[in-house]
């Protein structure tokens, strides 16, 4: 096989998350969530979800909000005004208060705690649905940011679903499902409760106008380098990547996936040895970087080294157990040859 082949090879991987929560839990945990309706200043309305996080406050995206004429939420077909808000503009985070809801509060985890390829799931309202839809997925990577954790994962979100909840497997509310990057590889992003609990001491506003924008729809070159990457990753402008990778490595060394998108690169203008280097550079820094042992074993595979495969299932079978199984069944081709 070419080394063409080898890249694209690499690529095909997608991981599955595998248990997840019945309907009955699913039904339990909508009681925390809430549509916003929003009456925007065209004279059209919008929609958007909300997480109850307090016996006062709604957390819901900023730009949901961002200077409508006015929002509600809504639940069990009724309408409640806000009495007041507030507002994080930067991290798109904002919080509507009321005098007191009678619905659950939804409790919360620190991201500081979350791992690599965590099963977790999405819960929001999607354009069209009043009751909440869930999507399943696992935890890809968390990027630190003013001190601390934007969350990516595979759950999909949609239209509507902005400002939904993001739930871990004990049905703690661990982010609010914020943004998403184009392409057809989605990575979809959440931000963390921490930035709730600090906005909970922020004065009360009124008003829902603003200037501010949200730190992921700056210009592009403005934006964190785990957002920079994704556009060429997309596209396999491998130099444009390498680029931005190598100054991601150079202003956060520690990062795993800063040295995993390089090595991505590195892989797509077919310097081989420079990727695995780099893949295992993203593995040492995270044990669970599912992504970077998947391509490592790729390139093993391809160049029949049965050893770096064995070595490599073992921890892959642990957090993904379809995909440990993929590897089992090449290592199980390499003996038969």
């Amino acid at each position: 096989m070419n080394k063409l082949c080898l890249v694209l090879f690499i690529y095909s991987y997608h991981s599955i998350a595998l248990a997840q929560p019945d309907i009955r839990q699913l039904l339990a945990l909508s009681d925390s969530l809430v549509q916003i309706a929003v009456a925007l200043p065209n004279g059209n309305t919008g929609n958007g979800s909300g997480v109850v996080v307090s016996k006062e406050y709604v957390a819901t995206s900023c730009h949901v909000l961002a200077n409508a004429k006015g929002a509600n939420i809504i639940k069990y077909r009724d309408a409640y005004k806000p009495i007041a808000m507030k507002a994080d503009w930067k991290h798109d985070l904002c919080l509507l208060k009321f005098d007191n809801i009678a619905f659950k509060v939804a409790p919360m985890r620190d991201s500081s705690s979350l791992k690599y390829e965590e099963d977790v799931f999405s819960l929001g309202y999607p354009i069209g649905n009043n009751v909440p839809q869930p999507s399943f997925g696992s935890i890809k990577a968390t990027y630190a940011l003013d001190g601390t954790n934007i969350i990516r994962t595979d759950a999909a979100f949609g239209l509507g679903s902005s400002g939904g909840a993001l739930f871990d497997q004990d049905f703690n509310l661990i982010g609010i499902t914020t943004f998403k990057s184009p392409g057809p590889q989605g990575f979809f992003y959440s931000v963390p409760v921490e930035w709730i609990k600090a906005l909970f001491d922020s004065p009360d506003l009124i008003s829902l106008e603003t200037h501010e924008i949200p730190f992921w729809a700056l210009p592009l070159e403005q934006r964190p380098y785990f957002m920079q990457v994704v556009i060429p990753y997309q596209n396999h402008e491998w130099n444009q990547l390498k680029a931005i990778a190598t100054a991601w490595t150079q202003y956060e060394p520690k990062s795993a996936d800063s040295w995993y998108f390089l090595g991505l690169a590195e892989a797509g203008v077919q310097d081989i040895v420079l990727a695995k280097q780099h893949f295992k550079q993203a593995q040492v820094l995270n044990a669970r970087h599912l992504d970077a042992m998947v391509a490592l074993s790729k390139i093993a595979y391809l160049e029949s080294d049965l050893m770096t495969l064995e070595k490599l299932v073992v921890g892959i079978n642990q957090l993904n157990e379809e995909q440990g199984q993929i590897i089992n069944d090449e290592i199980v081709s390499l003996k038969s040859h």
